[in-house]
């Protein structure tokens, strides 16, 4: 017994590979890649992953208690460790880390 294809049974199958295709690759999207400190936005900023490190000589108003989890540029919850920042565009910032762009959050 001969198996044909037929152009439907060609068609249909086509259709549905891509239709797998495409659903895999966007639910395989890459996650937002983190700032490093020695990126250009964070030496522009004084960027710090942990707001103890930050030169208090560049930077004299800033105090401890500023931590980017509490700014209002943290796009993320005030408990989450990597969050987005309207300053550093696509890419996440440590909840404990500043910069000079900190501004306190409303509330």
């Amino acid at each position: 017994m001969t198996h044909t294809t037929t152009r439907r049974i060609f068609i249909a199958r086509g259709v549905a590979g891509s239709c797998a295709l495409l659903a895999t690759s966007m639910g395989a999207q890459a996650a937002p890649s983190r700032a490093e400190e020695g990126d250009e936005t964070a030496l522009a900023l004084g960027y710090k992953h942990d707001t103890n490190k930050v030169d208090a000589k560049r930077f004299p108003n800033h105090t401890a208690a500023q931590k980017c989890s509490n700014c209002s540029f943290y796009q993320g919850a005030a408990t989450d460790d990597w969050a987005g920042c309207a300053m550093f565009g696509r890419k996440h910032i440590a909840g404990q880390g500043w910069c000079s762009a900190w501004a306190k959050k409303p509330g």
